[in-house]
């Protein structure tokens, strides 16, 4: 098994006798039905229904705090929108970002591996929970950096860099927001958010909620995060992905042989019909469909069932 520190991550933590029904009616997921232990995958949207920060939200104890395991570069934006929209409920948020590390493991060798199941023996040595989003992306810890060496033998882990686990992120085909789409410019459907569990389509209101809905039941999503393949050096992030001169989106991450795209879906389905490659910055390119996506990929008459 190999764990990685992720360094990108943050972590906030809400609190008070409000803070579930306040998270509740702010984020894309289901917080009241939450249980300790369980992790929900959600974002905080603009009115407009873009993505301000997706994260983690996973209950600490039955009594006890929310935690937010959230992208560190977004953290800030978080806690002022959170505190803007806090008014008079009864909650308390707190940035430790200084406080705790977030740590992340998962089976060695085929990315199809079964996850890593959180100890069941020994005192607990941080909040642990699996990631929602597919199984095979493992168990995530927030916990104190003290206690990474504890939690590295419950796991019987070897820590590795955390480039290791963004390749295993790529492999399995996970869009990752900074990176593989922006934020405050992408809607949760051009993330994939709502392949992987991130919204949920039959809760009450929530901020963006009505823009979410809508493109949902008109399917109107023509750019999505996509996995793509390739065979020589790496194409650079946010070089332009084309078919012969036109256009299709932007290249993201990428590693050993694998990435993700932006991209409009119509005019990757035209090229792939028209038989024109693909290259991203020059770079030839191949889509690949993961086992998670039941949207309609390109080159498909319809979406998976």
């Amino acid at each position: 098994m190999k764990a990685a520190l992720l360094p990108d991550r943050s972590v906030i933590k809400l609190v008070g006798d409000s803070a579930r029904n306040f998270l509740h009616g702010l984020v894309t997921a289901d917080i009241l039905e939450l249980t300790p232990g369980v992790a929900r995958f959600c974002a905080l949207l603009t009115p407009q229904g873009k993505i301000i920060a997706d994260f983690f939200v996973v209950q600490e104890a039955a009594d006890g705090g929310f935690y937010l395991d959230i992208p560190r570069a977004q953290s800030a934006a978080v806690v002022e929108k959170l505190n803007l929209y806090k008014l008079r409920a009864k909650v308390g948020i707190e940035n430790h970002t200084e406080t705790y590390a977030v740590l992340a493991a998962w089976s060695a060798g085929p990315h199809v591996a079964p996850a890593p199941q959180a100890p069941e023996t020994g005192e607990a040595v941080g909040l642990t929970y699996q990631d929602p989003r597919l199984p095979a992306l493992g168990t995530r810890v927030i916990l104190s950096p003290s206690l990474v060496a504890a939690a590295l033998a419950q796991f019987g882990a070897t820590l590795v860099d955390a480039s290791d686990y963004e390749a295993h992120r790529i492999a399995l085909g996970v869009p990752k927001g900074g990176t593989d789409f922006s934020y405050g410019d992408a809607f949760p459907h051009e993330s994939d958010m709502d392949q992987l569990g991130g919204v949920d389509f039959t809760k009450g209101c929530y901020v963006g909620q009505e823009v979410v809905s809508r493109m949902e039941h008109r399917g109107t999503a023509r750019t999505r995060a996509v996995p793509i393949s390739y065979d020589e050096v790496a194409p650079r992030a946010g070089a332009p992905v084309t078919a012969g001169e036109r256009q299709l989106g932007v290249m993201g991450s990428a590693a050993a042989g694998r990435g993700l795209a932006l991209l409009r879906l119509d005019r990757v389905a035209e090229a792939i019909a028209a038989g024109v490659p693909l290259s991203a910055g020059g770079v030839p390119i191949d889509l690949v469909k993961p086992e998670w996506a039941h949207f309609a990929f390109p080159g498909e008459n319809k979406a998976a069932e």
